[in-house]
């Protein structure tokens, strides 16, 4: 995509205004990237499109990219590009704290429209970290440097978990219409024949029908109501489970038919662990 030097092989930043002035042929296409990459991007020269979402970078924003996830670039004009990236391969942090950990932060799977949005003192501690790590790999390389990067990564990744917490804060409005959305899709759900016909909704299918990432919507669930997106799920067949139980004549198969379980042992098992009681105990109960 662009030609940069790099002092190591797994891991570097880059300045996009000490590259040459982008074409449209060098930059436009579909990329997959085989890295960790985290983009800062100034100007709106640049178009990406990740899934059937578009987004047109804003001054102090950044994008988080993970390995095997694709990107299309659209590229209309010849540019100058400005920014900075992290980017790092996995073997980098491999065997160390980062490796074991780096699935839980999960903004490298959020869509490119969930970016996180820096303040100007958070734009500043992005760039403090980039430098530390910058200045590490400028150094003769020894056995305190991997450590020493892969530290400064992981800080930096702190940081990005703190900034979006604030994100998540300062767009409470938002966030509590996504909530509405997601408790009115559910009750839709519900109500019609989806149970039967498709089965119990998974927390993808219901962050895709409100157009975000698994991940991001699960993540926004959590912040927002303490609960997770699947215990949300799970606390709705509770709650219809236990109207139906009370409807005469309807058997356990039926119920567990109709809320989308193949099997009733297993919805029976599902409803005790949650409950505390077997269905046919609670009808008794109630």
């Amino acid at each position: 995509m662009i030609d940069v030097k790099t002092p190591h092989p797994l891991v570097n930043v880059v300045d996009f205004s000490t590259l040459k002035p982008q074409d449209k042929s060098a930059v436009s296409g579909t990329y997959t990237f085989g890295f960790y990459t985290v983009s800062i991007k100034y100007g709106k020269n640049c178009e990406l499109k990740y899934g059937r979402n578009l987004y047109d970078y804003q001054d102090g924003t950044l994008v988080f990219m993970s390995p095997g996830q694709v990107m299309s670039v659209e590229q209309k004009k010849k540019f100058q590009p400005e920014g900075f990236a992290l980017v790092f391969h996995p073997d980098l942090i491999r065997g160390t704290s980062l490796g074991q950990h780096i699935k839980n932060y999960s903004f490298f799977s959020y869509d490119v429209h969930e970016a996180l949005h820096l303040s100007e003192k958070e734009l500043e501690v992005v760039l403090e970290c980039f430098k530390k790590i910058e200045f590490e790999l400028k150094q003769t390389i020894d056995k305190h440097s991997k450590h020493l990067i892969v530290s400064n990564i992981e800080l930096f990744l702190s940081y990005c978990v703190r900034f979006y917490d604030r994100q998540f804060i300062t767009r409470d409005n938002i966030n509590s219409d996504v909530l509405t959305k997601f408790e009115s899709l559910l009750n839709s759900y519900f109500e019609s024949e989806n149970l039967k016909k498709i089965g119990i909704p998974t927390v993808s299918y219901l962050a895709d029908q409100l157009h975000l990432s698994a991940n991001y919507f699960g993540d926004l669930v959590k912040k927002e109501t303490g609960k997770t997106a699947l215990e949300y799920i799970q606390l709705a067949i509770i709650d219809a489970a236990k109207e139906k139980i009370l409807v005469p004549g309807k058997s356990v198969s039926e119920i567990a038919c109709e809320l989308g379980f193949k099997h009733s042992q297993h919805f029976s098992r599902f409803f005790k662990q949650h409950v505390g009681y077997s269905p046919n105990e609670y009808r008794h109960l109630n």
